[in-house]
């Protein structure tokens, strides 16, 4: 599942209010018609008392075998809208209106998540994956080669079209037991692996599923929030993204390298990588260390585990941000 058990019940938390706004509305109008019209009332109560009379009858038909009910009903029902009609308010006026007529706002139809449901999904996995500006952004379609120098073998051209089709491979197979499912962008800074992330992120989204987005400065800040803080208050605050760590379909660790690095970051990086591993959940890892020197800056454990889970993915040549200024933006 896409959603935790958290953020699904915080969906349909969100119903619930919307059918009490819905049914306190509905209570509100109706009681400014029976001030207006006493006898509209009286005929929601026969109709009430038919209603039952037609239940009782579906049970035991005999019991009400002389009388058409629903002759009856249909009658009362055309005295209420002459008397609505009366005072201006139109036939509908007493029913219960719905945010989605096709579940009734209860998230659900014939069984089914309702599309309304699915766009709560895609709009709280963006609220909740630190990306919540990435639904502007274009995407793959906007990462350009012209970037990229064509010198040398493997040229910086070459390698970054190796990692365009790598990113959106992954994405296009995302989910499948024999799809790659960790990524490990590598190479100098500016060369648009963090960009490369955030468009898998973006793709993946749209799709409802879970990703979560971190620079490795914020993800070990908030770990040893969690871990070592003595007020109660901020645990608890933290606890939710702390799970998410761990339970969510992606996660992005963003600069890894950038934090500092001792014994809490390591072991900690080494827990994550180890226990999303073995609940095949999916880690994309950038960084401007290379693999050859991750034993030496993280440990043995953590070099073990990229070189041996994660695909690896170098990207090379000048600071793109650099090239753009030399080009007035262009």
């Amino acid at each position: 599942m896409a959603l935790t058990n958290a953020l699904h019940d915080r969906i349909m938390r969100e119903y619930d209010e919307i059918q009490f706004r819905h049914l306190r509305e509905r209570d509100d109008r109706r009681e400014k018609v029976y001030a207006a019209i006493p006898e509209m009332s009286e005929l929601d109560a026969a109709a009430a008392s038919l209603a039952l009379k037609k239940a009782r009858a579906l049970l035991y038909p005999e019991s009400e075998a002389d009388l058409d009910l629903s002759a009856e009903l249909a009658g009362i029902e055309k005295k209420r809208t002459a008397l609505l009609a009366s005072h201006g308010w139109p036939a509908s006026y007493l029913e219960t209106e719905y945010d989605c007529p096709v579940c009734k706002d209860t998230g659900y139809a014939d069984g089914k998540k309702c599309t309304c449901f699915l766009q709560k999904e895609i709009d709280l996995l963006y609220e909740n994956s630190n990306l919540q500006d990435l639904s502007e952004e274009k995407g793959f379609s906007s990462f350009s080669l012209s970037y990229y120098s064509e010198e040398g073998s493997p040229s910086p051209r070459e390698e970054a079209e190796r990692a365009l089709a790598a990113a959106e491979g992954y994405v296009r197979t995302f989910g499948r037991e024999d799809a790659v499912r960790n990524l490990c962008f590598y190479g100098n800074v500016g060369l648009g692996k963090t960009f490369l992330s955030r468009c898998i992120a973006k793709e993946l989204l749209a799709k409802g599923r879970s990703v979560l987005y971190l620079p490795s400065y914020t993800l070990f800040e908030q770990l040893g929030g969690y871990h070592f803080s003595n007020e109660q208050e901020l645990k608890k605050e933290l606890q939710e993204s702390h799970d998410a760590v761990f339970s969510c379909d992606l996660l992005i660790i963003d600069d890894l390298g950038t934090e500092l690095i001792n014994s809490f970051t390591t072991s900690q990086l080494f827990l994550i990588m180890n226990e999303r591993d073995l609940h095949k959940r999916a880690t994309i890892l950038s960084t401007n260390i290379p693999p050859a020197a991750f034993e030496d800056a993280f440990s043995e454990r953590i070099s073990s585990r990229l070189l041996g889970s994660y695909k690896l993915v170098h990207l090379s040549g000048t600071d793109i941000r650099i090239l753009k200024k030399l080009t007035g933006g262009n």
